[in-house]
């Protein structure tokens, strides 16, 4: 039987400092406590990309500059890839459908996760230039606590 895994922050906690935590969870990428999105949800889509200006546990900005998420678009060309592979060698090698059919399932997974390629691409892009800051997660931790 075919088992699907949602990635949650509870079955991600074991990746906490590692630059994939942030990737995944859309957390800050310096103290992996607050989302950087406004809407949890990406499939709200004219919320999809709206992001908070500050994290409010380590107060880091998240627009480095301005434009600074433009560079995410060359990004999403690899995620992209990434996922249109992953359609065709499901739907073509795997279940040995046509090409037509390969070039279908390439075309409706792109639509169905766009949402999730553009939020992923921002993650890495701003995961390359932030990074996991142990003092700034546990100072807001004992804050908070």
């Amino acid at each position: 039987m075919l088992k699907f895994v949602i990635l949650t922050n509870e079955n991600m906690g074991f990746l906490k400092g590692s630059k994939l935590y942030s990737i995944f969870t859309g957390k800050c990428p310096v103290c992996h406590n607050d989302p950087m999105y406004v809407n949890p949800n990406g499939y709200h889509l004219f919320e999809t990309l709206k992001m908070h200006e500050r994290c409010s546990h380590c107060n880091t900005k998240y627009k480095i500059e301005p434009s600074f998420f433009y560079g995410a678009m060359y990004v999403s060309y690899g995620v992209g890839i990434a996922f249109s592979t992953a359609a065709f060698v499901i739907t073509y090698l795997i279940f040995g459908a046509s090409l037509l059919s390969a070039f279908i399932s390439i075309i409706g997974t792109m639509i169905a996760f766009m949402p999730i390629i553009m939020r992923i691409s921002r993650n890495i892009w701003i995961n390359l230039f932030m990074k996991y800051d142990v003092t700034k997660d546990k100072l807001t931790n004992y804050i908070n606590h």
